[in-house]
């Protein structure tokens, strides 16, 4: 398992982004990157799909603490948040469970990092729409 999610319901696309990048914001997150996939699709591939983004959240004490204990620590940063669009008025945002680099760098300093900002990003998680399941 290498994530978590939450279902948001009743919201446009929109307003579950704007809801998402809130409650980031609320647990010390800034949103240093915002990939608009479904752009991307459409302008390199002419493909269509419904609307998805990647946020590239960032606390940054807890990036500094990790750079710290690992330099090379920024392949795995920032924390990826995405927002897609299963149906109009169900939208998915999934979290980068940050445990996934304690198990890939296995540095204590890491880990104390991780546990700090899983607890964070759960609690973004628990605010948009209450309980998470795991992702694949």
């Amino acid at each position: 398992m290498y994530g978590f999610t939450t279902t948001l319901t009743g919201l446009s696309f929109d307003d579950a982004l704007a809801k998402t990048t809130a409650a980031l914001k609320a647990e010390g997150f800034g949103v240093l990157s915002d990939i608009d996939v479904q752009r991307a699709m459409k302008e390199k591939l002419g493909a269509d799909m419904p609307p998805y983004r990647i946020l590239g959240a960032c606390n940054p004490p807890l990036a500094h603490k990790a750079l710290q204990a690992e330099p090379d620590i920024g392949l795995l940063l920032p924390c990826n948040v995405i927002v897609r669009e299963e149906v109009p008025g169900r939208v998915v945002v999934g979290f980068l469970d940050p445990q996934t680099m304690v198990g890939l760098v296995g540095k204590p300093g890491v880990k104390t990092v991780a546990d700090d900002a899983e607890g964070r990003l759960r609690r973004v998680c628990e605010a948009l729409g209450g309980g998470s399941s795991l992702a694949v």
